[in-house]
């Protein structure tokens, strides 16, 4: 049965609803936390609504401009 539910899980909402979780607790607005990770504020706001897709790379970076390791972006908000 567990493998019917990460099939099922919405990868790009989960890691967009805890990036804005995350930037949110931090007090950043989506302007700030794009002009740190050096994307388009439009592409940042596409990642958190869960139409975007990251490379591994800008998860990394976004994460650790959020001050957590990489995994907390991939667990439920």
């Amino acid at each position: 049965m567990a493998r019917a539910t990460v099939a099922t899980m919405d990868w790009s909402s989960i890691v967009g609803a805890n990036i804005r979780r995350l930037r949110e607790e931090r007090g950043l607005t989506q302007e700030q936390l794009a002009g740190e990770a050096d994307i388009a504020m439009r592409h940042l706001g596409r990642i958190e609504r869960g139409e975007g897709n990251p490379t591994v790379q800008m998860l990394g970076k976004l994460a650790a401009i959020l001050g957590v390791k990489p995994e907390r972006l991939f667990g439920e908000p």
